[in-house]
């Protein structure tokens, strides 16, 4: 099995910098500026990392542990980047009752990480999700957009296969 990525390192771009300092620019005189600026923030690095969270603490002059807090209380925020093919499983009632646990299981196997990780080429990232709205199609998994359905254990690695 592969080792898990745990943690990517941050390659943030000078580009991106210069987008974050315009946004808390932006906003740093304003009450409740926090919220806009780690959505912006989010929208420049596809998520946000510690390195990013004690810029803007710093940029709008207030503790990092506000910042992490409002982070980690917001399911909207991510703390990882996702993989170039997130993939998430359903694992509301009707999915799991008809077997998307063990295909989560299966993925994980397959792919050689947890849960909320990330593989160490960065193609795959995997989540597991509450309903999707999809019930009749239980149990259901998603690769960015694309919906498969109707799954069993025995199709999961052909799916993976179709993003390598």
């Amino acid at each position: 099995m592969k080792k898990a990525m745990t943690s990517v390192p941050f390659n943030g771009t000078p580009e991106q910098l210069k987008a974050l300092d315009a946004v808390i620019a932006a906003h740093k005189n304003e009450n409740g500026a926090l919220m806009p600026v780690l959505q912006k923030a989010q929208d420049i690095y596809g998520y946000l990392p510690v390195e990013v969270q004690k810029h803007i603490a710093a940029g709008l002059e207030i503790p990092y542990s506000e910042v992490y807090g409002v982070v980690t209380f917001y399911s909207q925020f991510l703390l990882n980047p996702k993989g170039e093919h997130p993939i998430a499983v359903c694992l509301g009632t009707a999915c799991y009752v008809k077997g998307s646990g063990l295909i989560y299981d299966k993925l994980q196997e397959i792919l050689g990480i947890e849960g909320g990780g990330i593989t160490e080429d960065l193609k795959f990232s995997l989540d597991a999700t509450r309903c999707i709205g999809a019930c009749g199609l239980a149990p259901v998994l998603t690769v960015g957009e694309d919906v498969y359905g109707r799954l069993d254990v025995s199709m999961v690695a052909d799916i993976v296969a179709k993003y390598k």
